[in-house]
């Protein structure tokens, strides 16, 4: 297993082209790289938001109280609104595909948010769009 993603990968995540190679770079260090099998739940609804993950390849469920309420994939981040918001989950997020992810934790995420501004503008672009425009809550995962 490889200990960091394919860079091809990398380069064809469209919410991260404004990132320079370096501070792509810095985000893929800040991060882990994993896998992940298909049907497995990642993050868990009504629990502490202690960590995100940047999708690389793959295809997740994002589900509130069992219900579906978006698909995500290669360049979205999940678990990110509730650390910003300092919130529980308000869903839950399961892979419908095998995946490939860099886990970030609570404080590396947060880190990053400052040190490379180009992945908190990506990282607010991807949660704005997910946000309701009454700005009742996203899905919080």
């Amino acid at each position: 297993m490889a200990d960091t993603p394919d860079p091809s990968k990398l380069q064809r995540l469209n919410r991260l082209d404004a990132l320079s190679d370096s501070e792509l770079a810095t985000v893929v260090r800040a991060g882990r790289y994993v896998t992940l099998p298909a049907d497995w739940s990642v993050i868990w609804e009504r629990t502490p938001a202690d960590k995100a993950y940047l999708i690389i390849d793959g295809e997740v469920s994002v589900r509130r109280r069992g219900t579906e309420i978006a698909r995500l994939g290669p360049g979205d981040v999940i678990g990110e609104i509730a650390i910003v918001n300092h919130q529980l989950r308000t869903a839950s997020v399961v892979s419908l595909t095998p995946l490939e992810v860099i886990h970030f934790t609570r404080e590396s995420l947060e880190e990053l948010l400052v040190s490379v501004p180009a992945f908190g503008e990506a990282l607010r672009g991807t949660t704005a769009d997910r946000m309701p425009s009454d700005g009742a809550g996203g899905d919080g995962a």
